[in-house]
């Protein structure tokens, strides 16, 4: 494509080179520069990318896409000049134009939430895949559609990441996109440009506030409501009290869920819990639109499950899924990290799930607490760099609903452990008679010791990294599994 073409009409100009020159990618890193292609400074928390622009020119851009100035343009490239604060969309819209606009050839589905995202997101491609369609899906546990699966940074990637990933699910014959849509990901425009057939909202409470984050509780609500203008049916929570804030200003059609309060789609009161090897599940019913009553099985515990299931049945009867393809889709999902029971040979259940804040983590204990443990023992830690009142939250919940704490390791970032461990301390030292605490660093010697505690009944819930395959050292990832630690320790018992 001219680069004349791919400026047009966008908030940029042209103050060096030829306007007819070719380029065929856009990227955002200077590590993944390929020759001919454009590259865009972003601003960002810790540096900016105004910096890498030598780095980049070096390797062969084409073009230097940049806010305000350039000091000191290194000789070669073209230079493009952005309106300040806008080289974000101006990148979401360089890389969906690249890549032909790949969300527009499929039906797009957009899920945000501050919980049950990726499980939501998962359940409705089930159920869209029982259907006969082929579905791609992106988010926190990657990306992934039939014969493909790509690891991610983050929940909702880089504009020019994202174009890309939809255009190869596109070109490969998906017709259907289903992705987590995080309020970052919508304040730095990396859905920019793009309109959704169908926003899912699941709840919201208090996270991602804090350095680098959102300034407030108002602000991070505010940009999750963002998808409901840019999509043409909103799915809601009838039952979350952030709804009506979160549809403030929305520009389409809505249809409810909900549990208590009334909806357009209504799970019947009376769910009922079914303890197997290989899952907690959870029977319940819902009433359709127009009065008809089916009845669904969720291969996961609790009522914020059937929540999470019916935020996806009602988004697949949006997409006019048979009700039948929604039972057959929704009984045989997976959901990798969120409520997964670990198989093996032990007397108990091991049960890992991603909850890394307190809401999270009191939701999955309470439903593990439907199945009526002899003990619940919870491994939790926090990640460093976050906010010090998700950890101290985290120990209060863990505290107050299990039977016995082992603090160990999340994420740490650089961060020394003794200080997270101080604010999960705080946060345990409120809940008078509370769970018994033990705390451990290393979190592979954690499980461990919780598989060793374990007696016939109990169940162990593991909580904060789900379906992660690394975990963050002093800033340094290394391979890491806490799956990989159980199933270990359950091939030795056979």
């Amino acid at each position: 494509m001219m680069l004349c073409h791919l400026l047009q009409a966008l908030d940029c100009t042209l103050v060096r080179g030829r306007a007819d020159l070719a380029v065929e990618a856009v990227c955002c890193d200077s590590r993944a520069v390929t020759p001919g292609c454009v590259f865009v400074c972003l601003p960002g928390q810790h540096t900016d990318g105004r910096r890498f622009a030598p780095a980049a020119a070096a390797a062969g851009a084409a073009v230097l896409v940049y806010e305000d100035a350039l000091p000191d343009p290194p000789p070669g490239p073209a230079l493009v000049r952005v309106e300040p604060g806008k080289a974000r969309r101006v990148l979401a819209q360089m890389a969906a134009r690249l890549c032909g606009f790949p969300a527009r050839r499929m039906t797009m589905v957009g899920i945000t939430g501050t919980k049950g995202k990726t499980t939501a997101a998962h359940l409705l491609a089930a159920m869209l895949t029982a259907a006969g369609r082929r579905v791609g899906c992106v988010g926190t546990n990657g990306a992934a559609w039939p014969g493909q699966r790509h690891d991610l940074g983050c929940t909702t990637p880089e504009s020019c990441d994202l174009q890309r990933l939809l255009r190869a699910m596109a070109d490969d014959g998906c017709d259907t996109c289903v992705m987590e849509v995080s309020s970052l990901g919508l304040k730095m425009d990396r859905v920019g440009g793009m309109e959704f057939d169908v926003g899912v909202f699941t709840n919201l409470s208090p996270d991602h506030i804090g350095m680098g984050e959102h300034a407030s509780y108002a602000e991070y609500r505010a940009w999750k409501s963002v998808l409901f203008r840019r999509c043409r049916v909103g799915v809601v929570n009838a039952d979350d009290r952030e709804t009506p804030a979160i549809l403030a200003g929305h520009s389409c059609r809505v249809v409810r869920y909900g549990i208590a309060a009334p909806a357009d789609w209504q799970a019947l009161p009376g769910f009922t819990a079914r303890r197997t090897a290989t899952a907690l599940a959870t029977d319940f019913a819902v009433r359709m639109p127009g009065g008809r009553v089916a009845a669904f099985t969720v291969p996961l515990p609790g009522a914020f499950s059937v929540q999470d299931a019916l935020a996806a049945i009602t988004a697949a009867g949006v997409l006019g899924v048979p009700v039948a393809a929604m039972q057959a889709g929704l009984r045989g999902a997976a959901v990798r990290g969120r409520c997964e029971v670990v198989p093996g040979p032990a007397p108990f259940t091991v049960v890992l799930d991603y909850a890394h804040n307190a809401a999270a983590a009191e939701g999955v204990l309470t439903a593990l607490r439907a199945y009526h443990p002899r003990r619940l023992i919870a491994v939790f830690g926090c990640g460093g760099g976050r906010s010090r009142l998700r950890r101290t939250g985290m120990g209060e919940a863990c505290a107050r609903l299990a039977d016995v704490c082992i603090v160990t390791e999340d994420n740490s970032r650089g961060e020394p452990l003794a200080d997270i461990f101080a604010d999960i301390r705080a946060g345990i030292a409120r809940v008078e008679n509370g769970a018994a605490c033990v705390e451990i660093p290393n979190r592979r010697d954690a499980l461990l010791y919780a598989l060793g505690l374990g007696r016939e009944g109990d169940i162990i819930a593991v909580l904060g990294k789900g379906h992660e395959t690394t975990i963050d050292r002093d800033g340094r990832k290394v391979p890491f599994e806490d799956a990989a630690v159980v199933s270990g320790y359950f091939e030795k018992l056979k």
